[in-house]
């Protein structure tokens, strides 16, 4: 069983406009909600990869419940932490020239007492797993340093897979992590580097395994993956797809290349698993996942190539 770790979980509001306009008012033309958070997303991706998962973190009790019929409908099973106050909700607007403009919210604060209560019973669950997934953001009370906690309670025997960036992926690196998955721009983020070549690229991912990473998925977006171990590196270009959302393709990535590492498969593999989700994902408009049957016609047709 895998573990997903949802620190912040959050309700996303798409919506379409034809002109966002600052001042006066803007008529939506489509609208989509998801019930959301990194961990959340990857957990529903591993269910529909048919691999055996649980979901934990915070959850609020205002409106936490449509997380739960949420999981329940993708027969996710979980057990939350649950806190005073509402879910943070972000709002992204989409004009008709395709520019985006992002009004991301914080999570409510959660308690000293709740932290220390997720740390119990992430230790307790790990216990029976294979792996935990860590990802997402911390309320806006939390220190970096809760990613490391997190990770300390977890036993050695189980594979650490982490989805972040910043102090957050320093201090997990400290306790050590058999997989991270970054972008470009977050791993920029992570080093205070601009990365302008391949061989700016590969010596970053280098730094972040001499922090503490057995293997680095850095995901490259609609161009596709990479992957290293510092002995040997893979590219796995995507295949063109019609890009209706990029909701979850990053979870997608994680849960397929989660799914592939607790396989055993060879690191080639396990990027070209993520590689098939993440591109998956981005084909359903109404999904914060991908469906297994468009994840098993994309992974036929991708190749590996070492660089």
């Amino acid at each position: 069983m895998i573990l997903t770790i949802c620190p912040s979980p959050s309700i996303d509001v798409n919506m379409e406009v034809e002109t966002l306009s600052v001042g006066r008012p803007n008529n939506i033309i489509n609208k989509r909600t998801f019930y959301t958070g990194k961990a959340i997303n990857v957990a529903i991706g591993l269910a529909r990869l048919k691999i055996d998962v649980f979901a934990t973190g915070f959850m609020y009790e205002i409106n936490g419940n449509q997380f739960e019929q949420e999981l329940h409908r993708e027969g996710v099973p979980y057990k939350f932490v649950w806190n005073p106050g509402r879910v943070r909700e972000n709002y992204k607007f989409v004009d008709r020239r395709s520019m985006l403009t992002e009004v991301d919210d914080l999570s409510p604060e959660v308690s000293a007492e709740k932290q220390e209560e997720l740390l119990n019973l992430v230790a307790d669950l790990s216990k029976h797993c294979e792996a935990v997934v860590l990802a997402g953001g911390l309320a806006k009370n939390m220190t970096a340093d809760y990613y490391k906690k997190l990770l300390s309670v977890v036993p050695p025997h189980v594979k650490k897979v982490v989805d972040s960036h910043g102090e957050r992926l320093i201090n997990a690196l400290s306790c050590g992590v058999d997989l991270v998955k970054p972008n470009l721009e977050e791993l920029e983020r992570t080093l205070n580097r601009r990365i302008t070549d391949k061989n700016e690229m590969l010596a970053c991912c280098k730094e972040v395994l001499a922090k503490g990473a057995k293997l680095v998925l850095l995901s490259l977006g609609k161009s596709g993956a990479v992957i290293t171990d510092g002995k040997k590196s893979y590219y796995c270009k995507s295949v063109n797809v019609a890009m209706n959302s990029t909701v979850g393709a990053g979870d997608g990535m994680v849960a397929a290349a989660t799914g592939a590492l607790i396989k055993g498969l060879d690191i080639s593999e396990i990027l070209r698993h993520g590689v098939a989700a993440g591109t998956a994902a981005v084909t359903l408009p109404d999904s914060i996942s991908f469906s297994r049957d468009k994840y098993l016609e994309i992974l036929s047709a991708l190749t590996v190539e070492e660089i």
